[in-house]
């Protein structure tokens, strides 16, 4: 890295949720930090849920969201790289960011070292122990036949359905992910250790949680847990020796869980 350059990492933007009108304002806040970090961005990372629900049917994609993925464009144009985790609200990708965007994606955790410093980059979702059920339907949702199978809908059944989805988990969660569970308690806690038992990472960094949550493992390392751009506006930020978790907005300092 040059030393005037930093690696940013955002998640959780879910874009279409609740509605449009805010959906739009969302979008524009976000477009607006992409252009800041334009001028020192060495590398940007995006982990996941980027969309409350995106399908890519062969010849069509969703509605919407022209604003951001004009800025992603640009900013890939420019030389600077940006890499894209699925999360579980947009993980039926297939090759409109690559051939479009020019952003890899990628669909399983991985490995990154910058200046020396170990990264474990992830959206986070069915990772660590319990939610069996969740695991269950993420392999069926992933398999091809279940693609191809929505794929055949036609596009206004297909996304009012998974609208409706999005709303409904939504609604069953609750205010699950405004709550810190503990060291015992945190899934993604638990899978960081395991992780860290057959290799050293200075860094394990993820979304999904929603929650902005700063903790020290053991040997030092970090779990960094992005938040979301729904009510934290989160993102955390490297500058080739520490890795910072921020916000947008200094009255919500409070809110990132710091341990």
């Amino acid at each position: 890295m040059q030393p005037d350059k930093k690696i940013y990492f955002l998640s959780d933007f879910h874009l279409g949720s609740p509605d449009h009108a805010a959906s739009l304002v969302r979008e524009k806040r976000i477009v607006e930090f992409l252009e800041e970090i334009r001028k020192d961005a060495a590398l940007i990372f995006i982990v996941g849920d980027m969309f409350d629900f995106w399908y890519e049917y062969r010849t069509v994609v969703p509605r919407g969201y022209v604003r951001l993925l004009g800025k992603l464009a640009e900013i890939t144009d420019s030389g600077i790289p940006i890499h894209f985790f699925v999360g579980n609200h947009d993980m039926w990708m297939k090759s409109y960011f690559q051939q479009e965007l020019n952003i890899p994606v990628y669909f399983e955790p991985r490995a990154f070292e910058f200046n020396h410093k170990k990264f474990w980059v992830g959206h986070g979702d069915g990772l660590g122990p319990g939610d069996h059920g969740y695991k269950f339907m993420k392999k069926i949702f992933r398999s091809p036949v279940c693609q191809w199978l929505f794929g055949i809908l036609p596009p206004y059944i297909g996304m009012g359905l998974a609208n409706y989805l999005s709303r409904r988990s939504r609604t069953v969660t609750g205010n699950a992910d405004d709550k810190f569970y503990g060291e015992e308690g945190e899934w993604l806690i638990t899978y960081c250790k395991d992780i860290l038992k057959a290799q050293h990472y200075d860094y394990l960094v993820f979304g999904h949680r929603h929650l902005p949550i700063d903790f020290t493992l053991k040997g030092g390392s970090r779990y960094i847990n992005l938040g979301d751009w729904i009510r934290y506006y989160t993102y955390a930020v490297f500058d080739g020796q520490h890795l910072v978790l921020k916000t947008r907005y200094p009255e919500l300092e409070n809110k990132i869980v710091r341990h």
